[in-house]
């Protein structure tokens, strides 16, 4: 990797980062200790919430969610496919069954009238996200699950920040996920974080995922079989450092969106960045470029290829899971969910953190147009 690379995503670090971390190193304590027990309540405080339980990646964080809450085998929990963070992986580990309903056209998020379509008799939850950052319509689903006694399971690994009716993201399901992996705003390396209001649920949450040490000989917490998967103290005072600076971090990313605002209008033919009427704010997980219906999906690959001879890290954003070889064992193929796929195909993720610069993002983005003038597609026309 030469020293002209940009990344597609980048950690926003600081010295206090440094310094928690180094003083977690030079202490007798690593795992499970009190700067664990500080992110749990500190993280939920911050998105209002009750209760936080930290997890080792939100991947587990659901699938304790879903123990916790009594599904499995048998069980069927409607969810998208589509997303960066493939969360609802954890529906197929426990046990139930995955059914995907097709997404809004414009935000990307579950749409409550297709859920409404895929409820049967043994659908148990909702697992809904909040697209690249943009809120769900969680009212809707909420009156959605209320109606038919489900639970409703809010997937807020891309969103940190945004707001829905005056609320943070993190606040609307019966518990939600959050996952601090890159390329998450506030990022750890790896864990995450569930939050929720229901002490009886925060109670089984906690003893499915690990074991105290003075909880080795109790008979009824031993009555559950727990998975380890808890995090440090070093990921805790990380993501505690982060915690303290998000307002700050998130600052820093508004303004590259706002570099990236100011140059994409050259870009025609592209749908721009989408925020729906009843939205507050949206922070973006990553910038996404959504190509017009002449794109081909190979075409989105090409421009890839071309932005990295030029030293720009860039993604496809999704690869939807209905595509994806074990789920197509259920009987998902392409076709069922026609607008996943049309925006799967076309979604060009770019370069989004802190360290950019107006010159840089300029640099992109013309990066980007010219290499969709050359792929032959033309006006892109949506």
């Amino acid at each position: 990797m030469n020293d002209n690379w940009i990344p597609l995503s980048d950690p926003d670090m600081s010295r206090a980062e440094i310094d928690a971390v180094t003083a977690v190193l030079g202490s007798p304590r690593l795992s499970a200790g009190p700067r664990v027990e500080a992110f749990e309540d500190e993280f939920a405080d911050y998105v209002g919430r009750r209760y936080g339980i930290a997890v080792a990646s939100g991947t587990l964080g659901l699938m304790l969610g879903l123990r916790a809450l009594g599904l499995g085998p048998g069980d069927e929990v409607i969810a998208p496919a589509y997303g960066w963070h493939q969360v609802a992986h954890a529906i197929a580990i426990a046990g139930a069954t995955p059914v995907f309903a097709e997404i809004d056209y414009w935000s990307g998020c579950l749409a409550p009238d297709k859920v409404a379509q895929k409820i049967g008799p043994k659908t148990r939850a909702i697992l809904a996200g909040n697209s690249n950052g943009h809120p769900a319509a969680w009212n809707e689903l909420r009156q959605l699950a209320t109606a038919h006694g489900l639970k409703l399971v809010e997937d807020s690994t891309e969103a940190i920040g945004s707001r829905y009716q005056g609320r943070l993201v993190g606040g609307f399901g019966d518990f939600a996920l959050f996952d601090f992996s890159q390329p998450s705003a506030l990022c750890c390396g790896e864990g995450g974080m569930i939050v929720t209001d229901d002490p009886e649920l925060a109670s089984e949450l906690r003893y499915h995922r690990s074991r105290a040490l003075d909880e080795r000989f109790s008979i009824s917490i031993a009555g559950r079989v727990p998975t380890q998967a808890g995090i440090s103290e070093l990921t805790a005072a990380l993501g505690l450092a982060q915690l303290e600076r998000i307002d700050e971090i998130l600052a820093r990313r508004k303004k590259v969106e706002s570099h990236y605002l100011g140059h994409i209008q050259s870009f025609e033919g592209i749908k721009p960045p989408y925020l729906a009427p009843e939205i507050d704010e949206v922070h973006w997980m990553l910038f996404l470029v959504h190509l017009g219906t002449r794109f081909t999906q190979s075409a989105r690959n090409q421009i890839v290829d071309d932005l990295a001879t030029e030293s720009i890290e860039a993604a496809a954003f999704c690869n939807p899971l209905h595509q994806q070889y074990h789920y197509t064992t259920l009987g998902y193929r392409r076709g069922d969910l026609k607008v996943t796929e049309k925006i799967a195909d076309r979604a060009l993720a770019l370069p989004f953190h802190a360290h950019l610069d107006e010159d840089q993002v300029a640099f992109i983005v013309q990066t980007a147009k010219d290499s969709s003038v050359n792929v032959g597609a033309g006006a892109a026309i949506y």
